[in-house]
């Protein structure tokens, strides 16, 4: 797959999550997962699976978390297949940071999350 092509699919993986979570729907978040994703939520934990990721997305939904935001994002390539991603993040009710976000576009070419690290650094 073309180096363009690779960072398209990535950047529309970030945004399906993104309105996936603005929209409060923990399921359409967990689809932007490969289902044997890792993801270490600072302060909350580490989750493994999409099962346990919605699950997290869901309680976090629940809270009245919602308009989440990106800024000072950037996209490194990582081999040729995919993107890490690292960026500040907002939303309603908290703020942190993206640590490292590994985009890797499959083989029906849907860029997927298959390592996610992020922390919340406070609450607004």
């Amino acid at each position: 797959m073309a180096p363009q092509t690779v960072f398209e699919a990535c950047k529309t993986g970030i945004l399906q999550w993104q309105t996936a979570f603005n929209n409060q729907d923990a399921a359409g978040c967990a689809a932007q997962y490969h289902p044997e994703c890792t993801m270490v939520a600072k302060p909350f934990g580490t989750f493994k699976g999409t099962e346990q990721i919605q699950a997290l997305w869901q309680q976090i939904i629940d809270q009245g978390f919602h308009s989440v935001e990106y800024s000072d994002v950037i996209w490194q390539p990582e081999g040729t297949d995919g993107y890490l991603l690292t960026s500040h993040w907002q939303m309603n009710k908290a703020y942190g940071v993206v640590h490292k976000e590994h985009w890797q576009v499959q083989k029906n070419g849907k860029a997927v999350l298959i390592y996610d690290e992020f922390e919340v650094q406070g609450e607004r």
